[in-house]
């Protein structure tokens, strides 16, 4: 091949003083060829920036209770801080003013109005902004789903379930709480907290053992409900049912074969909506210490709803009657 210096007896043509001389093969115009924008400091391996973006990730894992890849997963601390992932559940955090402690971007996450919200909202309340390669991201959210945004917020503080009643005393409205039974799926939670909020609601109250609790899941399906309602956890929710209903609050369970149905119910009075599970329904004892068992009318062949659903259609009616 002409001009590959490379190959015995190549030669470059004449026509300079020093004669007839060995090309370089055209390796001198490669080498002024532009090589393209530099990456960012936290895209090269071997940059610092790179290693202290890697190394908050990994420390973010820690604290938020996950397990490394190749390790065997253990029980996940309760204590420890959550991420929230999504850019509505993190800018509605952050409106919320919820006391989160970093916010993660993806590098190379496509901005808009939500994440422009988010870090500036995260800026003006002094809370760590840190860059991440969109893999660790994708490790720390298990699924991938975060949009390139994650906040970092510590342990849910769960308040008394007596605290929700005291916090009303003294109120022209009347009390509007929901007690969930059996309620293991933290998506079901948080779409209850959801409703409540949107619907007037004043709170939520979970057992202690065998629930659903205020993780990431419930916080992502809340869509930031989450920091604006109180939600309590009971120790013992039959007692804490049989106190409400000494205060004068009626206890409503939430059932298909109830023996009242949503057109006959008032709603205007101090009430308690219990929501139990869509298989087991409402355990023996809580069912026990309800004033009446609702149903909800059905127009279709469907034989019950999905519990955050059931939740919803009621206090949608429980908000028309108080409006009316």
């Amino acid at each position: 091949m002409a001009g590959n210096s490379q190959r015995r007896g190549a030669i470059r043509k004449g026509g300079t003083k020093k004669g007839q001389t060995v090309g370089s093969g055209g390796q001198r115009r490669r080498g002024l060829e532009a090589k393209g924008s530099t990456p960012k400091a936290v895209d090269r391996t071997y940059h610092p920036a790179h290693k202290k973006a890697a190394a908050a990730a990994r420390a973010a894992a820690k604290t938020a209770g996950r397990v490394p890849a190749g390790r065997a997963a253990g029980r996940r601390n309760e204590d420890a801080p959550e991420l929230v992932l999504g850019r509505n559940p993190v800018v509605e955090c952050l409106r919320a003013d919820v006391p989160a402690t970093a916010l993660y971007v993806a590098v190379g996450t496509e901005s808009d109005e939500r994440l422009t919200e988010s870090v500036q909202r995260a800026a003006d309340a002094g809370i760590s902004i840190l860059e991440v390669p969109r893999t660790d991201l994708d490790r720390l959210s298990s699924n991938g789903l975060h949009q390139g945004v994650a906040l970092q917020v510590p342990a849910y503080r769960y308040a008394h379930p007596d605290d929700l009643l005291e916090s009303l005393r003294g109120s022209a409205e009347p009390a509007l709480l929901v007690a969930l039974d059996n309620i293991t799926d933290p998506r079901n939670l948080g779409a209850v907290i959801r409703s409540v909020a949107a619907f007037g609601g004043h709170g939520v109250v979970i057992p202690q053992r065998r629930s659903a609790s205020v993780t990431a899941v419930a916080w992502r399906t809340s869509a930031g409900a989450a920091a604006r309602l109180r939600v309590a956890r009971a120790t013992n929710l039959t007692r804490t049912l049989k106190d409400w209903a000494a205060s004068g609050v009626q206890v409503i369970g939430l059932d298909a074969g109830g023996d009242t149905t949503l057109d006959e119910f008032d709603g205007t009075i101090p009430t308690v909506v219990v929501v139990g599970s869509e298989g087991k329904g409402l355990s023996r004892l809580v069912r026990e210490n309800c004033d009446s068992i609702l149903s909800i009318p059905m127009a279709g062949p469907v034989e019950s709803l999905n519990a955050s659903v059931a939740a919803g259609v009621v206090l949608a009616d429980i908000a028309r009657q108080r409006r009316a």
